[in-house]
């Protein structure tokens, strides 16, 4: 006689916790090419990419900007893992909980993006990968990875989970260093005793220590001074106002960035302000008027075109297509040049300097992979900058280098990046309180009285 067959047994609560919280990450191109490592960065989870997104990233392989240099570091990871192992299988990434990663090919799946959307792009192929994994993995939550915001708003109209790649974005830019703080009701004899010795010990005037080469608005009712903690020291020193080169600050945050920029003990500094605050004024200014103590001063920008169209869609020869972008930099030179009477000893000086090469102004991909020596280097509209980029830059820096970043977080021209993943952002968070490293947020505009209202007002 059969026996009965015994009933099987139900899955314990932790177990099916632990189906609930397994999930699987599809990475679309644009977050390949914001960070080649960012497979190894969901911890136990599994990833996966469509092999669209192969067939993109071979079309980025060739050139000198940093999205070239992200797909040739991916492609060479997914050559190292095919070695061993076949891409459509899942391959164990090596590591400490990590999870498994694979190439999606194509299948057949119950809705297709490419009819929904009446279009074979690339970003439909993408989705159907996504819905074809969430088809052969109903225990996991799969999860669409991408900076392109329309791509997540589509995911999630075909009722996929759809979400950023969070790894080195700042998730609270309202409260960003800002590099200076105003203090009221500051006892009076320190503010006397900075104006007649010119320092206080930080000890004696702060209740709490500062982060390093922070600076201060101090204020009792009528009296005040400008301050800056200094760290080698461990002191409060009074900060006067200076000109550099014709240029004199306007207000306490200006007169802060330019004592930044002229203090030699401050390798790396970096100024966030919208437009007209004289970010890159200050920065131009300050490096000319250190013109002895480097040998050369560069003044680089990112170059993001138009609309997204490449530099060879434009006519004219390579200084005819970048010039355009560069002419904001040479408006700066220019105003500072007009401060001095035409062929007086100052003007002609800084004339000399761009033609004997001593300062330079050119697109920051043109100067990718040189040593940083002996040179003040200015980069502005870092805010079009990813982390990484920042970071390639800081580390070329060599014997007697500066660095300058100036950029708006909230006035982002590259498509994927945003006010919380930019490089400026970044920089500000992670490098604040270091004895090297200063930041200054200028907040008034001092451009001209009708650039202050359309801040304000539009």
């Amino acid at each position: 006689m059969k026996q009965p067959s015994k009933p099987r047994k139900k899955a314990s609560s932790s177990v099916k916790e632990n189906l609930k919280t397994r999930k699987a990450f599809v990475l679309d191109t644009s977050v390949i090419l914001y960070d080649h490592s960012a497979v190894e960065h969901f911890g136990e989870h599994d990833v996966a990419i469509p092999i669209t997104v192969l067939e993109e990233l071979d079309n980025f392989k060739k050139g000198n900007d940093i999205k070239n240099f992200e797909a040739r570091e991916f492609i060479r990871f997914i050559d190292a893992l095919s070695t061993e192992h076949m891409l459509q299988n899942w391959i164990p990434l090596q590591g400490t909980n990590k999870g498994r990663f694979k190439v999606l090919m194509s299948q057949s799946i119950a809705v297709d993006a490419e009819k929904i959307f009446s279009d074979n792009k690339a970003d439909h192929k993408i989705l159907n990968a996504t819905l074809g994994l969430q088809q052969e993995m109903p225990d996991h939550k799969v999860i669409l990875v991408t900076k392109d915001i329309n791509l997540r708003l589509k995911a999630r109209a075909l009722n996929l989970a759809a979400e950023d790649y969070e790894t080195g974005k700042i998730q609270n830019v309202t409260n960003l260093y800002r590099g200076n703080d105003i203090i009221e009701d500051f006892p009076q004899e320190v503010i006397t005793r900075l104006y007649e010795d010119g320092y206080c010990p930080a000890e004696e005037a702060l209740p709490n220590p500062p982060s390093d080469n922070h600076y201060f608005i101090l204020r009792n009712h009528k009296v005040s001074a400008l301050a800056y903690y200094n760290p080698q020291e461990k002191v409060l020193e009074r900060v006067d106002k200076i000109t550099a080169v014709g240029i004199k600050p306007r207000n306490a945050e200006q007169t802060f960035a330019l004592h930044a920029i002229l203090h030699q003990d401050i390798k790396l500094v970096s100024i966030q302000g919208v437009a007209g605050t004289g970010k890159t004024l200050l920065a131009l200014a300050g490096a000319l008027e250190q013109r002895e103590t480097y040998h050369q001063i560069y003044l680089a920008r990112p170059i993001v075109p138009l609309s997204n169209r490449d530099l060879g869609f434009l006519p004219g020869d390579a200084n005819s297509k970048i010039g355009p972008y560069m002419e904001p930099l040479w408006d700066n030179l220019k105003f500072i040049q007009n401060q001095f009477p035409d062929h007086s000893r100052e003007s002609n000086r800084i004339k000399e300097m761009v033609e004997d090469d001593r300062l330079v102004i050119t697109p920051l991909a043109y100067i990718r992979g040189r040593s940083l020596s002996n040179i003040i280097f200015i980069v502005d509209e870092a805010q079009n900058l990813t982390p990484h980029e920042i970071k390639t830059i800081i580390s070329r820096a060599g014997e007697n280098t500066k660095i300058i970043f100036t950029g708006d977080i909230y006035q982002i021209d590259t498509p994927y990046l945003d006010s919380q993943s930019n490089g400026l952002s970044y920089l500000i968070d992670k490098v604040k309180n270091h004895p090297l490293y200063a930041h200054i947020t200028l907040q008034k505009g001092e451009r001209s009285e009708l650039a202050n209202l359309a801040n304000e007002l539009l």
